[in-house]
């Protein structure tokens, strides 16, 4: 049974840090994709950023500079460096991994709210 685990979220103030941790387990299949999408009160999940196994990244436009997603293969885990949080980055931060196989898996989501 695969499970992803998230980890650091939190309530941070504006212009602060927060570090997010998702560790994958379960399957014997290799990770293709693994990203972070997020989604705030009212509205849609959206990508946040995206990595790939060779180490291809993608950002939304509006977290360019401040937010780097990482991975350690070896470990099944990606990681989602945060910085100059702003209030509209408060949201539900969701893991997702892309398996070889083509399945699909998510987190069950921590919460990011950044205020003062």
């Amino acid at each position: 049974q695969v499970q992803l685990v998230e980890s650091g979220g939190g309530l941070v103030q504006p212009g602060g840090s927060l570090r997010l941790s998702c560790a994958a387990s379960g399957s014997r299949f290799s990770i293709s994709v693994m990203g972070w999408y997020r989604q705030g009160p009212g509205k849609q999940r959206d990508l946040v950023a995206r990595i790939t196994s060779d180490g291809s990244t993608n950002y939304a436009d509006s977290v360019k500079g401040r937010f780097t997603i990482s991975r350690d293969n070896a470990k099944n885990t990606v990681y989602l460096q945060m910085i100059s949080l702003k209030p509209e980055d408060t949201a539900v931060y969701y893991c997702k991994a892309v398996f070889t196989t083509g399945r699909e898996y998510w987190g069950q989501g921590t919460q990011v709210t950044v205020s003062s």
